[in-house]
């Protein structure tokens, strides 16, 4: 049985390793948790690989295969739609050891015609209120999706096709989309902006990371820790003026991460300089940089001011800003203002619609209801991560100015005994490459997992909490200290599965 708290990370990291038959692993696992030299063992990988997409309901892996040779995964077999496909990539990206995937997973999808692709495809662009004004065509050919035109950045692309693959039938995806960019930058600049997002981020540590970029082409060299990571490097490096990016010289060593882990990265910021860094970020991101939001920061907490005119702007805002070195809380102030007049009614049968028409969520019932642009959700799920599914849809919607989600999760903790739970929990610890397994201390009481040590970040607590509970934690007693969170912290803190509220993002995925 799947550990619901999981399930709030739709975009979020997730690293499994949960084996269940305690004393006869324990021989298997411990010796690759205690090991010193550098190299994990391929089966070790294929097992976490395979734990790590079993448990993931964004997923539903029982038709996966998993091989490992060299640290190269290679992924096969077939998924119900094109969403889980590309998140089974990322997930396991996130693992340790990982060096490369090989994504071979076929789309077995509902059986739709290629105009009711295509239709449907073309409504999702328009009815969001960032990709409906682009110049983007869509064709389809036997279930695959084909995107031709013209974007300003990078940015714009990975959104147009993130808001495209959200429609059921689709099988394939082949993005075609021209960037062009306006005006011409010196190499100096573009070096400059990709190593300030690098360093803003936290999702990357940029100490082993080198960029150098000639006539507009990058290069980027160094270490980072995990296959995931170097995609984000990557994506990051597309700023505006780029015309290749080559990142053949960026190596994966999963022991690295930690070594990358200093104080300057996590050490207090001043206000001016956390204020910077995350009006930066609004500019990368194209579902806020035209709103001008107002940003203050006091002693790492962020206060958003402003007018946008739609309800997912609020929500990417903030969480934009806690995806940004030195933010430790944000304060979203924003108001919600649809330039757009559109009645209760048709934004409730929008939403039904995009529903109905959503790979993950359009085998389930859901009411809608809308007053005064605010809409309320009903209905039922499997999990977290289909109810912030549902969430998400709605918010997307133009005319929405606020969601509240009632929607119900069928859940039941799975019971099994404190031994196993506290081997499956420092398992999920090791195999996750974003958190420091050295430094935190597990104890299991009557299922109850209680974690002490230290982590550097508050990302990092909130991941090895959400570890906790892929273990097999009922509840989750949190006493970590959390090192460069400015004593923003209340120790004795209890996470149950219902109140337990983590982000709900992940920079372009697939979430």
């Amino acid at each position: 049985m799947k550990h619901l708290v999981s399930k709030f990370f739709i975009y979020g990291l997730s690293t499994v390793f949960v084996l269940t038959i305690i004393f006869s692993v324990n021989s298997i696992v411990n010796p690759v948790r205690a090991q010193n030299n550098k190299e994990l063992a391929d089966e070790d990988i294929t097992v976490a690989v395979k734990n790590e997409l079993k448990y993931d309901d964004g997923v539903q892996a029982h038709l996966i295969d998993v091989e490992t040779h060299d640290g190269i995964v290679t992924l096969s077999g077939s998924v119900a739609n094109i969403l889980a496909k590309d998140r089974a990539e990322k997930l396991v990206g996130a693992i340790k050891g990982v060096k490369s995937i090989v994504n071979n997973i076929e789309v077995k999808s509902v059986n739709r015609t290629d105009e009711q692709i295509q239709r449907d495809v073309e409504n999702a662009l328009l009815r969001n209120p960032v990709t409906e004004t682009y110049e983007v065509e869509v064709e389809v050919e036997d279930n695959k999706v084909i995107l031709t035109g013209e974007v300003g950045s990078r940015a714009e692309k990975t959104l147009t096709e993130k808001v495209a693959k959200g429609i059921k039938g689709i099988q394939k995806f082949e993005n075609n989309i021209d960037v062009e960019y306006e005006g011409d930058r010196t190499d100096s600049e573009i070096t400059e902006e990709i190593k300030r997002k690098l360093e803003s981020s936290v999702w990357i540590d940029d100490a082993l990371i080198e960029v150098n970029t000639l006539n507009g082409r990058v290069t980027l060299s160094g270490t980072v820790g995990s296959a995931l990571e170097k995609s984000r490097v990557y994506n990051a490096a597309w700023v505006a003026g780029v015309k290749s990016v080559n990142d053949d010289n960026l190596e994966i060593e999963w022991w690295a991460h930690d070594n990358m882990r200093r104080q300057s990265k996590y050490a207090e910021k001043t206000d001016k300089e956390v204020k910077k860094a995350v009006k930066d970020a609004f500019i990368w991101d194209p579902r806020i940089v035209s709103f001008g939001i107002e940003v203050e920061a006091d002693n790492g907490e962020v206060i958003l001011k402003g007018v946008v005119d739609n309800y997912e702007a609020k929500r990417v805002a903030e969480e934009d800003a806690k995806n940004t070195i030195g933010v430790v809380d944000v304060e979203n102030h924003l108001k919600v203002r649809p330039t757009i007049v559109i009645t209760d009614e048709e934004i409730t049968q929008k939403i039904k619609n995009a529903l109905l028409v959503d790979p993950v969520l359009e085998q389930f019932d859901f009411n809608v209801n809308t007053i005064n642009n605010k809409v309320y959700l009903y209905g039922r799920v499997n999990s977290l991560y289909e109810k912030n599914r549902a969430e998400d849809v709605a918010s997307r919607q133009i005319g929405v100015v606020d969601v509240e989600n009632k929607v119900r999760v069928d859940y039941d903790w799975e019971r099994k005994a404190d031994a196993a739970i506290k081997n499956d929990v420092e398992d999920q610890l090791f195999w996750s490459f974003a958190v420091d397994d050295d430094e935190i201390e597990v104890e299991v009481d009557n299922g109850i997992v209680i974690l002490g040590g230290k982590v550097d970040t508050k990302r990092e607590e909130n991941l090895a909490v959400k570890n906790a509970f892929d273990g097999g934690a009922k509840k989750v007693r949190n006493n970590l200290d959390v090192k460069y969170d400015y004593d923003w912290i209340e120790e004795g803190r209890e996470y149950e599965w219902l109140d337990y509220q983590p982000y709900r993002y992940w920079p372009y995925y697939p979430w």
